[in-house]
């Protein structure tokens, strides 16, 4: 299990390679597509290539790459929850937000993953789980053995909450996916940005902090905090006025 550290806007993509078969997490923008798939190729053994590409949601910086990706290796099966499969299919580009990166949306076929299915390595699996919230097709994506789960924009990032404004957000949905998460003991989460948070305790603590703080949001009728910024017209996530703590630091992407 590899994880390609996002470029720009993109998200990051995580490599899975099983003996059955090789699972790709999250394509990126289309932006950077090219390079992501020499990036991609550089860590796979010799004569495989991706068997699925399983989508955290529809939004641009996950998906945008997708329709390159099938067209770079004609057998790939792209998975994603059903809320967002016609938005991909249509090439979609208010839902899934790539109009705020000045971009079309490259449309591409693909096939809906629903909570509790497995997508079988051969040696253990991949399982996804519903994390409705940021966008309803919202999922997560738990590597069993590794007991980690790759989780795109339910949390952005240790010190970046959510932004819930985005088409079919839900204040409600997203603190039930937090709870969720925090149910399954986790002793890694990828989140969309950065580095994996390591460790149960400290996986515990920022789930803890994320839910804590929508519950206030809830308690507020759903109001932004008093003080802070609105986020830019691309942003997924927001910006607390008085930093978060992040002990998570990203090198440069190569």
């Amino acid at each position: 299990m590899t994880r390609l550290p996002g470029i720009h806007h993109d998200a990051n993509c995580v490599v899975v390679q099983g003996e059955a078969s090789v699972v790709l997490i999250d394509a990126g923008t289309s932006w950077y597509q090219a390079l992501q798939v020499e990036r991609i190729l550089g860590l796979l053994d010799e004569g495989r290539q991706p068997d699925h590409l399983l989508l955290t949601s529809r939004r641009y910086p996950f998906s945008g790459a997708s329709a390159h990706f099938v067209e770079q290796w004609s057998g790939l099966r792209v998975h994603v929850g059903e809320a967002g499969l016609s938005a991909l299919e249509t090439g979609d580009f208010f839902s899934t937000w790539a109009n705020r990166y000045d971009s079309d949306m490259p449309a591409v076929q693909g096939e809906v993953i629903g909570n509790g299915d497995i997508i079988a390595l051969g040696d253990g699996g991949i399982q996804a789980i519903a994390l409705p919230g940021h966008a309803p097709e919202g999922m997560g994506y738990l590597v069993e053995d590794r007991s980690t789960a790759v989780v795109g924009a339910a949390l952005p990032r240790a010190d970046l909450p959510a932004r819930l404004d985005l088409p079919g957000g839900s204040l409600l949905d997203h603190v039930d996916s937090l709870e969720r998460l925090m149910a399954l003991n986790l002793d890694a989460l990828v989140p969309m940005r950065g580095p994996a948070l390591r460790g149960p305790q400290h996986v515990k603590e920022v789930l803890a902090r994320h839910h804590a703080h929508f519950e206030s949001v809830l308690a507020d009728e759903g109001r932004r905090p008093r003080g802070w910024a609105r986020p830019a017209p691309s942003a997924l996530w927001m910006t607390p006025r008085e930093p978060w703590p992040l002990d998570e630091h990203e090198q440069a992407p190569v």
